[in-house]
């Protein structure tokens, strides 16, 4: 029974860092070509078997066809990132948490300082080439992977609540308050599409874990 339980935190921590990786830079023709494969498609389908995340996985996938048949598609979505998460917030949905809780409106603003607490705490470093504020959404959702598997470390019942109840403060209090926010962005100035069905997957997930952590 622990063990399934360890392997079901080891999925959760994966599920994160995959997210992470759409948001942390645009994807190459070798990433296009892995999500075609026969591998991702088990691995999304195998998502869609939670109801709560079948019609986002759905629509996701349904994007994935599209992209297939999207001319210069490696270009096309490049092109798509860089408006989206790279220039004018007016027209983007910049993926910083700073500008949708903050107390000034701008980079770096206190939810990035929270951030590098969060991270000294449990001495995880950003990775050095991710020159991006810590409160990039990437490095939040790559950061809740590796707090997810710090569990593996505890060994009595009660340290493993307290790491599940870490967990919950981290995915309330560093995500949920900003992630539904950035998707309404993601839904306002995408019209393509893709990035706006991850962040709709994204924004089912974490609902969904956050039930978990609470033990609904």
């Amino acid at each position: 029974m622990q063990d399934d339980l360890m392997s079901f935190h080891e999925q959760r921590a994966e599920i994160y860092w995959w997210l992470s990786t759409l948001f942390a830079k645009e994807l190459t023709q070798d990433d296009l070509n892995a999500y075609q494969s026969p591998e991702i498609h088990a691995f999304l389908t195998a998502l869609s078997e939670a109801p709560e995340l079948k019609q986002s996985i759905s629509a996701f996938q349904a994007s994935l066809a599209a992209l297939s048949l999207r001319p210069d598609a490696q270009l096309e979505l490049a092109a798509d990132f860089c408006g989206l998460f790279l220039g004018d917030p007016k027209v983007g949905a910049l993926p910083y948490a700073s500008l949708y809780v903050g107390e000034t409106g701008c980079l770096n603003d206190k939810p990035a300082q929270d951030m590098k607490l969060w991270m000294q705490k449990y001495d995880i470093v950003q990775r050095h080439e991710f020159n991006e504020p810590s409160d990039h959404l990437a490095v939040e959702l790559d950061f809740m992977g590796n707090l997810i598997l710090n569990i593996q470390t505890r060994t009595t019942q009660t340290d493993q609540e307290a790491d599940l109840q870490e967990q919950q403060t981290f995915l309330q209090t560093m995500l949920l308050n900003w992630i539904p926010s950035f998707q309404q962005s993601c839904h306002q100035h995408d019209p393509f599409g893709f990035y706006n069905a991850a962040a709709n997957v994204l924004v089912a997930f974490i609902q969904l874990d956050n039930l978990f952590l609470k033990g609904e």
